[in-house]
Order: C-alpha cells, then structure tokens, then sequence
C-alpha cells in the first residue's frame, strides 16, 4: 500500500476576508494544485483537506488524492463569528478517523501537516483553548499558522503552531506569494519523507520577503 501524506489546510472564510482577500485566496489555492501536480513525489504521496471555518464548519474538500482534489470557490457570510477551536477540534476528529497508523503487518501513513490562515482571532475562546490542547497531542509533523492582515491575532496561533507567520497586507500579490511558500513546504516534505527522512530533518525553503516568521 502507498503510504500517504495528508495534508490539512484549514481557512477563515469568515465575513471579514470579503471582497479581494478572499478572491485571492481562492485564486493561491487553485495554484498551489497545480503547483503540486507538477511535482512527482507530491503527487505520488500528497492527500489534501482543505476545511473553512466561519460561524460553521465545512469540509471544503474530504481528504483526497492530490490528482483528484477539486477546490470550489470559498463562499463567505455576511458577518458572524470566528469558530477556530471548533475547527481545530474538527481537524482532530478528521485526522483519527482518516489518517492510517502503522499495524504490525504495514506502515500507516506519512506524519500530517496543517496549515492554518485567519484574518481575526477565535470567537469561541473555551472551546479554543481545550482544541490547543488536543491538537498538540496529535503528532503533526508541521502546524503552520498564518495571520493575515493587520487585525490576525498572532498570540493565539503561536499557542498551537509550530511556526507562525504573517502577513502585513491582504491583497493579491501576497496570497499569491504565501500560497506559492506552501506548495514548495509540501513538495520539500514529500520529497524528504519518501527518501526515508524523519520529519524533524526535512528542511523546509524558508517563507518569502512578504511573509515574516512571527518569533
């Protein structure tokens, strides 16, 4: 059997990302597919989930091959809350339901990685703070988190992520940038885990000039 590498992309569409933000993320995420599909080892290994949060959950795209993936649009309300931890806890349950653990007889699945982006900060704090936990115990062998725009709370993700980054402004060029900093993050990890590298030694390319490394 093939193992596997899942790959989890959870986005904010909440009603704050209306208009260009949102249009230039769901124009990153189109490339960033065909980005991959380029790259052999992504497209042998990669499994890709992309979840939205807004004041719902939805399953954008089911985990899936990479070959098959199909991203529709993201649709925003209006207005209307933030739910992160409810996400983080969805992304959780995801994960034990879909990701492969070794048996005695195969080997499971590639450690996953998430990829995290809000313009905001949770709304639902208490359920934030029990998913923190929960997501930390779920051996991601990345969580990256991205704050964009001025008013992303950075202190929250940084409770969770292994990296966080951000970015200044939400147009265009710099989703378009960031998204492109994933694929190759995804590409270096396939190509790294199917060489037989553990996860603490595959070197990821460092984020862009429009992407700074929260410290």
């Amino acid at each position: 059997m093939q193992r596997r590498l899942p790959i989890y992309l959870l986005i904010d569409s909440s009603g704050s990302m209306r208009g260009e933000p949102i249009q230039s993320v769901n124009v990153g995420l189109s490339a960033m597919l065909t980005a991959l599909r380029q790259d052999p080892y992504a497209l042998e290994t990669v499994h890709l989930s992309i979840i939205t949060f807004d004041h719902k959950i939805t399953d954008l795209v089911p985990l899936q091959p990479l070959e098959t993936a199909q991203v529709d649009d993201i649709e925003l309300p209006r207005s209307g809350a933030t739910h992160m931890g409810e996400a983080l806890n969805h992304v959780c349950d995801c994960v034990e339901r879909d990701v492969m653990t070794s048996t005695a007889d195969q080997k499971g699945d590639f450690r996953p990685m998430l990829f995290v982006m809000t313009d905001g900060s949770p709304s639902d704090l208490m359920e934030f703070e029990g998913a923190v936990k929960r997501i930390k115990g779920m051996k991601f062998s990345e969580i990256i988190a991205c704050a964009a725009g001025p008013k992303a709370k950075t202190e929250h993700l940084q409770k969770f992520a292994s990296q966080t980054v951000s970015l200044e402004t939400m147009d265009s060029s710099s989703f378009a940038t960031y998204f492109q900093w994933v694929s190759a993050s995804i590409a270096a990890t396939a190509s790294g885990q199917q060489a037989g590298n553990a996860p603490e030694d595959i070197t990821l390319p460092p984020p862009p000039a429009e992407v700074q490394v929260v410290l």
